[in-house]
């Protein structure tokens, strides 16, 4: 009889003691609703969390607002060494891989957007493009420039050779007119007088130029910007890029650089537009109590075993302590 207690009271024990502890985790999801026998609350219903469940979402909201998506830990991880290596890498992978893509840039785009899109894109970069350039043409001096540049290459050829070789086209012209003219004056003095006439004809082009600009500057400029923007969609990508790699490193620096400071200045202001802990609070509280037990059991299946299991463990224990009494 002695030794039967021996083995009973230890495993009773433990028997007892897996049992309440079973009890004791799934009281604490279960019965998900409050209980009544004849209006009678039953103590206990709902099980723990159901019925604290807007504190706990709040706890855990405020928890993971202020400690795990702070502004100052998501900039440290953002913008540790590993991270910023491995988005490099990246960079360059991708564009390392792309020096081999024979599609054109509207292939290339059509991954990532519709025709529509593409199409919208196209005309956007196109029209703000024209509209720019056409307001520097038409408010710009560009037409006395190119009047001046014009009147420099022609006062260039203004020397004794120059005006001998001006003279010498306008023979066929003028029928030895020229010719005369330069034995009877000297090629010289023909280069003088078409020296003279440089500032009046000089602003004579410059006015009609800014005439043309204005006038059909809008189409002009449209025509040109089109056929550009066509001319960049329909080559390949390999060739936007091949013999370009001091560009493409001032691009891979440029995107690096621009990480940082969205990370830097507007990461902060992001998360201060975004109300983390009340995402986090919604979610929890939309969540059914059946999914919240299920997730959590997930997470932490081999955990609340040995919670169990340790509860039989002290059980077997606490009946071995009685024998010896």
């Amino acid at each position: 009889m002695i030794e039967t207690s021996y083995i009973l009271a230890p495993v009773v024990g433990g028997v007892i003691g897996y049992i309440t502890n079973d009890i004791a985790i799934r009281m604490l999801f279960r019965p998900h609703k409050a209980k009544y026998i004849f209006g009678i609350h039953i103590p206990f219903t709902p099980g723990i969390i159901p019925k604290e469940k807007g504190r706990i979402a709040d706890a855990i909201g405020n928890v993971i607002s202020e400690n795990l998506m702070s502004p100052d830990v998501l900039q440290r991880y953002l913008l540790s060494d590993e991270i910023l290596n491995k988005l490099q890498i990246s960079i360059e992978k991708y564009i390392s891989v792309q020096k081999s893509n024979d599609e054109t840039v509207e292939e290339f785009l059509s991954h990532y957007l519709t025709s529509e899109e593409i199409s919208v894109v196209k005309s956007s970069i196109g029209d703000n493009l024209a509209i720019q350039v056409e307001s520097k043409i038409v408010d710009s001096a560009l037409g006395e420039r190119i009047a001046r540049m014009a009147m420099d290459h022609v006062a260039s050829k203004l020397n004794a050779d120059g005006a001998k070789e001006l003279l010498t086209g306008l023979g066929n012209i003028l029928r030895g007119m020229a010719g005369a003219a330069a034995a009877i004056f000297g090629e010289e003095l023909v280069g003088k007088f078409l020296e003279m006439l440089r500032e009046p004809t000089e602003r004579y082009l410059a006015k009609n130029i800014n005439a043309i600009l204005q006038n059909n500057g809008h189409e002009i400029v449209t025509n040109l910007v089109d056929e550009g923007i066509e001319s960049f969609m329909t080559t390949s990508v390999s060739t936007h890029l091949a013999d370009k790699d001091e560009q493409i490193t001032q691009m891979v620096n440029a995107i690096m650089g621009l990480y940082k400071t969205i990370i830097t200045e507007h990461l902060p202001k992001i998360l201060k537009s975004v109300d983390v802990s009340k995402i986090v609070r919604d979610r929890i509280n939309e969540m059914e109590v059946a999914e919240t037990e299920k997730l959590i059991f997930q997470v932490m299946k081999k955990e609340l075993k040995a919670i169990v299991w340790l509860g039989a463990l002290l059980g077997m224990i606490m009946g071995c302590i009685n024998i010896f009494r």
